[in-house]
This record gives C-alpha cells, sequence and structure tokens, in this order.
C-alpha cells in the first residue's frame, strides 16, 4: 500500500504538471468536453499578468532607450542610410519627371546628395532624440508583449516552464515521498478496519493532499524558517531567486524584448503613426533646407503643387526603408539597451511577494483544477486496488 500510494503521489503529479501546459490548443469538443492546457487556455491573462510585472517593477522603456546613443545609431546606419537617400531621390525624380535628374548638371546632381548625405546623420539624431524623449508615444511595450506572448502560446509555455523546471521536478518527487508517508497511515488504517472503502478514500486523499501541499511548498514560506527546532524551509522557488532571475532575463532578452521585436512594434504596433508623422516632418523639412540650387529648377520642371507632392513621396519611400536600414545597427543596441542585465538586477531588488509574482499567476487561479484530477485520479486507483484485492 505504501508504495502503491507513491505511485499516486508521483503520477498525480506528473499528470498535473503536464496538464498546465499541454495541449496548447483546445483538445474535444467545446466548451466543456475536452481539455486545453492551463497557461494556453488563459494566455492573454497570463500575459497580461506577466507584462505588468515586467513593466511595472523590471523594464522602463524610457531609461532603457535612453541608453542609445543617437549620434552611434547614425554612424551605425550611416552607409545604408547615404544609399537609401540616393535611391529614393533617383526614384522621385523619375517618377514625378523621368529624364530631369539624368538632365540635371552634374555638378548640381553631386551638390544635392552631397548636401543631403551631410544632413542625413543629423537628421537620424534628431529624430532618435525626440523619441528617446517620448518613447511612450511611439511604442507601446505592454501590447508588444502580450501580443507576443498570445500568439505564440509554445513561448508562453517555455516562459513559465523554463523558470521553474526545479520547481516541476520538486513536485513530482514531493508526491512520491508524501505519497509513501501518507500510504503507511493507510495501511495503519486498513490493517485495524478491514474495510475497502479505506483505499479508494485514502487515494483521493493522497492525489487531493498531495498536490496542494507540493504547490504550497513552492512558494512558501518566503523567507526560511526553522521547523521544530530540526530543519530549516524556504519556498523552493524564493530560495533560487538568483538562478531565476539570471534564466528570466535571458529568455526575455532573447525571445521578447528583442531589437526585432522592438523595431517590428515601433515600425506597425498601435502607435506607429507617430513615428510616420515624426520622420515625414523632418524629411519634407530636410528637403526643403537642401534643395538649395536645384529647386528652383525642379519647381520649374514640376510645378510648385507637384513638388510639394514629390516631398511627401520621398518620405513615404524614406520611411519604408527605415526598417532595413535601421537593422544595420541592431548588434549596437542590443550592447546599449542591455536588457537582460537590467531585468537580472531589479530581480534581485524585488520583495519576496514581488518576486513569487513572477511564477504564482500561473498556478493560482485554476490550481484547484489540478488539485482536483489528482483526487480523482487518486481515488480511480484506489477504487483499482480494491477491485484487485475482490479478485
Amino acid at each position: 500500500m505504501p508504495l502503491v500510494a507513491a505511485l499516486i503521489g508521483y503520477v498525480t503529479k506528473r499528470v498535473a504538471i503536464e496538464m498546465m501546459f499541454r495541449p496548447i490548443e483546445f483538445v474535444g469538443i467545446r466548451p466543456f468536453l475536452g481539455w486545453q492546457g492551463v497557461l494556453p487556455a488563459n494566455a492573454e491573462r497570463m500575459a497580461t499578468t506577466a507584462t505588468e510585472m515586467l513593466i511595472n517593477n523590471l523594464v522602463e522603456p524610457r531609461e532603457i532607450f535612453s541608453r542609445l546613443d543617437p549620434a552611434q545609431v547614425a554612424k551605425e546606419i550611416e552607409e545604408p542610410m547615404l544609399r537609401v537617400v540616393e535611391d529614393v531621390t533617383r526614384e522621385v525624380f523619375e517618377q514625378y519627371r523621368p529624364g530631369l535628374w539624368e538632365g540635371m548638371p552634374a555638378r548640381a546632381r553631386e551638390l544635392l546628395l552631397k548636401r543631403v548625405r551631410a544632413d542625413a546623420p543629423k537628421l537620424i539624431t534628431k529624430i532618435m532624440r525626440e523619441i528617446a524623449y517620448d518613447i511612450d508615444s511611439v511604442l507601446d511595450l505592454k501590447h508588444m508583449v502580450v501580443t507576443n506572448l498570445v500568439r505564440d502560446k509554445a513561448l508562453l509555455n517555455r516562459l513559465i516552464r523554463n523558470i521553474s523546471r526545479p520547481e516541476m521536478r520538486f513536485i513530482a518527487r514531493s508526491g512520491l515521498v508524501f505519497g509513501f508517508t501518507l500510504g503507511l497511515v493507510q495501511l495503519a488504517v486498513w490493517a485495524l478496519t478491514k474495510s475497502p472503502v479505506v483505499l479508494p478514500l485514502f487515494g483521493l486523499g493522497i492525489g487531493w493532499l498531495t498536490d496542494w501541499l507540493a504547490l504550497k511548498m513552492i512558494f512558501l514560506p518566503r523567507e526560511p524558517r526553522r521547523f521544530f527546532g530540526l530543519y530549516t524551509w524556504q519556498g523552493v522557488f524564493q530560495k533560487r531567486r538568483d538562478q531565476v532571475a539570471a534564466d528570466y532575463g535571458e529568455m526575455i532578452a532573447n525571445e521578447i524584448i528583442t531589437v526585432p521585436n522592438l523595431l517590428e512594434a515601433v515600425l506597425r504596433g498601435p502607435k506607429s503613426d507617430r513615428l510616420f508623422q515624426l520622420i515625414t516632418r523632418e524629411v519634407r523639412r530636410t528637403i526643403d533646407e537642401q534643395a538649395g540650387l536645384v529647386k528652383p529648377l525642379v519647381v520649374f520642371a514640376v510645378g510648385s503643387r507637384r513638388f510639394q507632392e514629390m516631398k511627401q513621396v520621398a518620405a513615404a519611400k524614406a520611411v519604408e526603408r527605415v526598417h532595413d536600414t535601421v537593422r544595420h545597427a541592431e548588434d549596437y543596441a542590443v550592447n546599449a539597451l542591455d536588457v537582460r542585465n537590467t531585468i537580472v538586477d531589479r530581480m534581485r531588488q524585488l520583495t519576496p511577494i514581488e518576486f513569487e509574482g513572477l511564477l504564482r499567476p500561473a498556478f493560482r487561479q485554476d490550481e484547484w483544477k489540478l488539485i482536483a484530477v489528482g483526487a480523482v485520479i487518486g481515488g480511480l486507483v484506489g477504487e483499482l486496488q480494491v477491485l484487485l484485492m475482490l479478485h
């Protein structure tokens, strides 16, 4: 009986763990006959909770982006930016007056390109400074993180599973110890009563109690506490604070708050219009300032109204090439933003309750389901024991 009880304890834990993460999509007949992993089923709530924790306690967008040196960004993208300047200039001229660009005096063409090239780094620096000063106006970090985690439920699973792998092992292994201990009690009660009811009742109790106890021992006590003067215990998750911080920071920096994801959010997120307005305004201003000698010739050739259109089209074409241009500064941005180390340092400063908030939401709302499943499995195994004994 103690061995069977230990098996019940272990199996119910393994089932509970897998039910948290699998299956990623609902399997069965909706709405009630079937199952979807607890985390994937509540992806939006889990992602929102994790993101609020991340933004409120670990990452402040303005602080992070202030680490980017606008002049250095301009230097990193200087070569591709200059190619864009020349390509856009040629394309716009050809679109509005074919042959006009080639028909210009070579000195005029070269002078225009030279002046725009000289002003381009200043343009990038100014735009970068405006973005860094008011990053919230062009980047919705919460929307970016939640969208990525909800869209990629496997990523959400990995985020929770990777930082809690030792805790999951502890849950499973604790089932063996708790189950065996309760099995000894079950054996004593069976020896005294010989009642077949003892087996399914104890199976149900073992499945329920061991699941509940294991989940509590992951988080509590938050600080080391000595029991009976014999041994000291601290919640498994709390005890691993440094390692959890390192693992969490690594995953967030490598898979969630990445430079490509940030760039995508800025260029195509819900606040991207603000950035495009900013770029368009500055590009048009630069064209007016640097057109110089060729402006009268262009206005004469295409007309004043179409010249204004040309500036708008040039700005739009520049915006289209922002993604491919800025990605040349990715290596610099990764090192400058330093997302991983920022998260690790901030996590180590969290209070025990705040730190618990990283993982606890994954269990709290639906842990009763996992405990109930453990109890049902334990009860069924107990009933199976009775049938085997009767035969």
